[in-house]
């Protein structure tokens, strides 16, 4: 053990939707129910399975004595807006002070939504900046392809192959290793594909918005969003919208009846997503649901309160100004 602590940053980072910091005993039960699950742990080396009452506890407090004399950081993933925990990242230094080898969790509820690129841009900047380290690496399981797309995203690029220890799966792994350089970070990133999307703000008498809640099997299900799909190629947006709204709901809206009133654009984990959305106050027929969605017909004031994906949340407010 080195005779000389190193000191631990200011562990402290936030985003457009992330907050990382220490992890406290109170994450406890969400880091046990999220990390705990066989699909997340499935490919580290160091999250065990299953996970038993009182191993967060410890691996809390042993964080602790690791940043002061390692100087490693390990930082939970908290959601701006909602103050809930999704994951853990950070960093363990290795025999070069100026490298470390990096490793992240997300919950699978909370996959598909951009947070761990997201993440992983955070700690980047933590570990080139602030605390001025020259090279990252991780170890990804080759089977673990998601990850691979996530790191790639990050910059990190293919370095070789190790086999590592991973105690929490009772024997050696092969891993495909990958790393990011200072100096290659500045170069242009991987721009993802733009996906274009439309969606409608239907407003009935009453003033009230319609609302979709996306159903199990579908990406972000559970989460409500504005009727609307993708437009596809050869199609205007607003054609596109008149297709959408007769397949998924059985309205027969006309172009002159759609006004544009904003756009979205969200950079997701595997694509950007631009969407404009239209203000429709009349159409024929009766709202129904034809996909398996669950409808709900809500007050602008009202909104907020309903869970959306990351895209759709900011069009709130041009919707309650207008309305």
């Amino acid at each position: 053990m080195p005779t000389t602590a190193v000191e631990a940053p200011a562990e402290r980072v936030e985003t457009a939707r992330l907050i990382l910091r220490p992890p406290v005993r109170a994450d406890a039960a969400a880091i046990q129910r999220l990390a705990g699950a066989w699909e997340v742990a499935r490919y580290t080396a160091q999250i065990p399975h299953p996970y038993e009452n009182g191993t967060a506890e410890a691996w809390i407090d042993s964080l602790a004595v690791e940043r002061g004399w390692r100087g490693d950081v390990t930082l939970a993933i908290e959601l701006r807006d909602s103050g809930a925990l999704i994951g853990c990242i950070g960093f363990e230094r290795d025999a070069d002070e100026g490298e470390a080898s990096i490793g992240y969790w997300i919950g699978r509820p909370y996959w598909g939504q951009g947070y761990a690129t997201e993440a992983i841009g955070a700690l980047v900047g933590l570990a080139f900046g602030r605390l001025g380290l020259h090279r990252l690496t991780a170890s990804v399981v080759p089977e673990n392809h998601a990850s691979a797309r996530t790191l790639g995203k990050a910059g990190f690029r293919a370095a070789g192959l190790e086999t590592i220890d991973a105690p929490a799966r009772g024997r050696r792994l092969d891993v495909d290793i990958y790393a990011l350089d200072r100096t290659a970070k500045t170069r242009s990133p991987v721009v993802p594909p733009v996906v274009l999307v439309v969606a409608a703000a239907l407003v009935d008498a009453d003033g009230r918005v319609l609302l979709a809640r996306r159903p199990a099997g579908k990406a972000m299900a559970g989460l409500w969003e504005f009727p609307g799909g993708k437009v596809h190629e050869g199609e205007s947006p607003e054609s596109a919208l008149l297709r959408e709204l007769d397949e998924e709901l059985g309205l027969d809206v006309s172009a002159s009846c759609l006004a544009p009133l904003t756009f979205a654009s969200h950079r997701y984990e595997d694509f950007h997503l631009l969407m404009p959305l239209y203000v429709c106050r009349r159409w024929n027929g009766t709202a129904t649901p034809r996909e398996g969605q669950e409808l709900a017909w809500v007050r602008p004031s009202r909104l907020p309160d309903y869970p959306m994906p990351p895209a759709d949340k900011p069009l709130i407010a041009a919707l309650r100004d207008l309305l």
